[in-house]
């Protein structure tokens, strides 16, 4: 039975970034993942699952190698972001209070994985055991084995669960969480618009849920649609043409005319990992913890966990303990920071009173003309 070092279970956007960095510091690493992500080609239609990537996120993956061949395929950058309820008290900001040239990019999840699954044939210390999952873990006091779905047991001195929100390697580390359902779902929509908007991403909220636009290449973009269960199950249950009557009707006018490509849909949950360490198993990314995705955090959330994880195991001569526990000291408030920011601000804009609603809007009106604290809010926002 082979024994590795780090033995990774997913190799998403975060599995994969963890898996590439270890490599690249010439640990023996073995990723385990399940499913060989789709090959790119230029006549593919944009996914549906896209993600706001962070300047933080970007720098990590240049680091990694992998921004170049994610930036050949297709990016979108955006250099404003703006909210608002009422659209006379809205907050707007904008790379060049940063001295950027943008805040951020949309990428699609699958090329991001693709970038870094690029470059792991350049690191034979790296092993990709895929399509592969695990059945069980057995936990010894100087390394775990993990046995496959086809039977198959390798040996790790610490495994790094990154499989995403219902992990097994969280479960089977005895790892509880905190959790629960926010009542809503949240509806993609991939649209091609009249009128250009491709330097901008919005949000609008709504007591049912905010509406936000991510803009993508050329005049295609997506429009993210939060409200109850019954509201998206009337909704994905629409034809094309009328799905886009009811965007004309509910989104700013401004979009000018849509046509729908595709939609699809799922719920919101908020999850967090009662500690990110047990029994030789360390959590990243969505196994660890997962946001409200309003303000678009979520994978930058997990690239954090990759950097700190990173920087903390690159001089270190003994993997043990003391320093998985140290990534969980770091990464665990910072996560419960945000996830607690995202809640109050989402929950703030359910209440329908008119008092409540008339401070809202002072509030962010107040809050675009901050100055300093403007810009620290945008830094923290975008990982700087």
């Amino acid at each position: 039975m082979k024994t590795y070092q780090v033995a990774i279970v997913g190799g998403g956007m975060v599995g994969a970034a963890i898996a590439l960095g270890l490599a690249q510091q010439g640990r023996e690493i073995v990723l385990i993942e399940n499913q060989m992500p789709e090959l790119w080609d230029a006549s593919q239609p944009v996914d549906l699952r896209v993600s706001a990537i962070s300047m933080a996120s970007v720098r990590l993956l240049e680091k990694l190698g992998a921004w170049q061949i994610i930036e050949q395929m297709r990016t979108c950058p955006y250099r404003r972001l703006e909210t608002w309820e009422d659209p006379t008290y809205k907050t707007s900001f904008d790379a060049d209070l940063l001295g950027l040239d943008q805040l951020g990019f949309m990428v699609e999840n699958r090329l991001i994985q693709l970038g870094l699954w690029q470059r792991f044939q350049d690191y034979p210390n790296l092993t990709l055991m895929c399509p592969q999952s695990i059945d069980c873990i057995r936990f010894d006091a100087d390394r775990n084995t993990l046995v496959l779905a086809d039977q198959q047991e390798i040996g790790a001195q610490w495994v790094i669960g990154a499989d995403g929100a219902n992990s097994k390697v969280r479960d089977m580390a005895g790892i509880g969480i905190t959790a629960w359902d926010y009542r809503q779902r949240c509806m993609l929509i991939h649209v091609r618009t009249e009128l250009p908007h491709q330097d901008v991403t919005w949000q609008q909220f709504f007591p049912s849920g905010p509406r936000s636009f991510l803009p993508l290449t050329g005049n295609e973009a997506s429009l993210v649609w939060y409200d109850s269960p019954k509201r998206i199950k009337q909704l994905s249950h629409l034809s094309n043409e009328q799905l886009e009557q009811e965007i004309q009707a509910h989104f700013p006018s401004h979009l000018g005319r849509v046509k729908v490509i595709r939609h699809g849909s799922f719920a919101l949950t908020r999850r967090h990992a009662q500690k990110y360490m047990n029994r030789r198993c360390i959590l990243v990314g969505d196994s660890a913890h997962t946001i409200h995705p309003l303000a678009g955090q979520g994978v930058n959330l997990g690239f954090k966990d990759v950097n700190v994880l990173l920087g903390l195991m690159e001089d270190a001569l003994h993997l043990d303990e003391k320093l998985f526990r140290q990534y969980g000291l770091i990464r665990r408030p910072d996560n419960l920071l945000m996830q607690t920011g995202m809640d109050i601000f989402y929950k703030s804009f359910r209440y329908r009173h008119e008092p409540v609603r008339q401070f809202r809007n002072m509030f962010l009106k107040l809050a675009n003309h901050a100055g300093p604290l403007k810009k620290q809010v945008l830094k923290y926002a975008i990982g700087l």
